[in-house]
């Protein structure tokens, strides 16, 4: 369907594009350079003959490709993000082709011993004889999500080269920011004007996912007292053990380490300390909305009671909700899972639904109003230096998202 040339092509003229978000930034975009990328699929979108292709203040980009039918169908949308997340580097990417994978080590980078090995990420064993795109073992490669950007220019390119394939309007959407939670925040629903969309963000062929965890974030602070350490007795307070006791007391096997599947956990990212003051990060995660509340409550009780040992306002939590699980609104509306079900199968690509451990634009937008499932685009060990993908799985996107198209029109 799609020249493989062509797919790798267009990828790697995304990925060599820096386009790391900024969590320590108010902006929208967070970083300067997103722009650079967002211009460039502008005139991309433009040149393929999407007609509608808009960019506005946030870097939000908009394109449309009008229905060649002529019957009222819904009008559906593809989404992806062009960011690349801040937790490790995405400057500088370059990406090594490996062609026909002899399901061995690959060296990344042989001044510094870096391998991608079979031996320790096992999902390369499902892709020997294949394509893969590998990072040089300095970089991320931003194959999340710019596989996914990707697929999506190539689907409609496709469409608009061959006219016979029947199909709706279709609605395209690229957002900024997405690595650092906010791809969806400034997203304007009304304007995409779509009855429901799919996230092309998931990784392995064959991951079509309808679930995420509930989100939420959590700060603890610690207040000590700082004297004289050879006068302290009955007199110093020092945070740290305070804070040491609230960790110690939430369940240590409820961490992200040791649960998979709908299983949540607590996740401690940050901590700061001295005798004086104590921060701890955290981070709060649950598929099930009842044990997310739970967890919430866990430990605004175990603040209460160190504050009841401790002395009034030791210990303060602060809670904030993050997102929430798109299961709620996509289960009214499941057919938009059975199309994307039916049409992997007819592709002979076996349909792998299973919760996201995570969250996705689409987990927000469901509940802005745009039902968004996740599909997969391809790709493996997001977010570092190990990242790699499929030219194969990429190419099996692209088709998927036409049959997808093709599909709805016949509903």
């Amino acid at each position: 369907m799609i020249p493989k040339n062509h797919i790798i092509d267009r990828f790697v003229s995304y990925v060599t594009i820096d386009t790391e978000s900024d969590p320590n930034s108010n902006t929208t975009p967070s970083s300067m350079k997103q722009w650079d990328l967002a211009n460039k699929l502008v005139e991309e979108l433009k040149s393929i003959g999407l007609e509608e292709v808009t960019i506005d203040e946030n870097a939000y980009i908009m394109a449309t490709l009008p229905s060649n039918i002529d019957h009222e169908v819904p009008t559906i949308g593809f989404i992806s993000h062009f960011d690349t997340t801040p937790d490790f580097t995405g400057a500088n990417v370059n990406p090594q082709i490996i062609e026909s994978y002899d399901g061995k080590d690959i060296i990344l980078n042989k001044e510094e011993n870096i391998i991608l090995s079979p031996d320790y990420f096992e999902d390369l064993k499902l892709y020997k004889g294949q394509t893969l795109i590998t990072t040089d073992g300095t970089t991320l490669l931003g194959a999340d999500d710019k596989a996914g950007i990707a697929e999506i220019i190539s689907a409609m390119e496709y469409l608009v080269q061959h006219p016979e394939i029947k199909h709706g309007k279709i609605r395209i959407g690229f957002t900024p920011d997405e690595e650092i939670g906010r791809g969806a925040h400034k997203f304007d629903v009304k304007k995409f004007g779509a009855a429901w969309a799919y996230t092309m963000d998931g990784s392995q062929i064959g991951e079509l996912e309808y679930e995420n965890f509930n989100a939420a974030g959590a700060v603890v602070t610690v207040k000590g007292k700082i004297v004289h350490p050879g006068y302290a007795k009955g007199k110093m307070i020092n945070s740290m053990y305070i804070a040491q006791d609230f960790i110690n007391s939430l369940p240590r096997l409820e961490t992200p380490e040791h649960t998979s599947d709908r299983e949540g956990f607590f996740h401690l990212h940050n901590m700061t300390g001295e005798v004086e003051e104590t921060k701890l990060e955290y981070i709060i995660r649950d598929h099930d909305k009842k044990h997310f509340e739970a967890r919430k409550e866990m430990m605004i009780k175990l603040t209460s009671e160190l504050n009841k040992q401790y002395g009034k306002d030791t210990v303060t939590t602060e809670i904030s909700d993050q997102y929430y699980n798109m299961r709620e609104k996509v289960e009214p509306v499941m057919h938009i899972v059975d199309i994307a079900e039916e049409a992997m199968k007819e592709l002979s690509i076996t349909p792998l639904i299973k919760p996201i451990r995570g969250g996705t634009d689409g987990s927000q937008l469901s509940y802005m109003g745009l039902p968004c499932p996740n599909i997969f685009a391809g790709g493996h060990n997001f977010h570092g230096r190990y990242e790699y993908v499929p030219v194969e799985s990429m190419i099996k996107a692209v088709e998927v998202i036409v049959k997808i198209a093709e599909l709805t029109a016949k509903r």
